[in-house]
């Protein structure tokens, strides 16, 4: 089975119902009929978090957190192999270190990662990328 890799900026996407929201929730169907499995490093789940409680309030953030668990994604843990990775693409690319766990996790697994981010550019001959529109 086909393994995806979710960036927070897709998430973020859906919960803003912005132009790639419909691919977003295309990519959650096929994975809950198991075409494909979703994952998410939990560094970019923190991501979305902070935003969410940032820019809206703590019941929000916490509802969208309920909602993330609904999905059919698996949150991975960050371990030494994700983390090793994700500060060797901080040290060798224009990229906020968060956004290098989730590239990190894409690597490691050899699957696509999926997002809609300029700043993965960076490293688009490293890894595969599903962008986003």
């Amino acid at each position: 089975m086909a393994v995806k890799i979710l960036d927070s900026w897709a998430l973020m996407a859906l919960f803003h119902e912005e132009s790639a929201a419909d691919e977003v929730e295309k990519l959650l169907s096929q994975a809950a009929t198991d075409r494909h499995k979703l994952l998410m490093s939990v560094v970019n789940w923190g991501e979305i978090y902070y935003s969410v409680r940032r820019g809206a309030s703590v019941e929000m953030a916490e509802q969208k957190a309920r909602e993330i668990a609904a999905m059919p994604i698996e949150v991975v843990p960050a371990d030494m192999q994700q983390t090793h990775q994700a500060a060797i693409f901080k040290a060798t690319r224009k990229m906020s270190y968060a956004d290098c766990f989730g590239a990190a996790l894409a690597k490691i697994r050899n699957a696509e990662f999926v997002t809609g981010d300029p700043e993965f550019k960076e490293i688009e001959k490293e890894i595969k990328i599903n962008w986003l529109k």
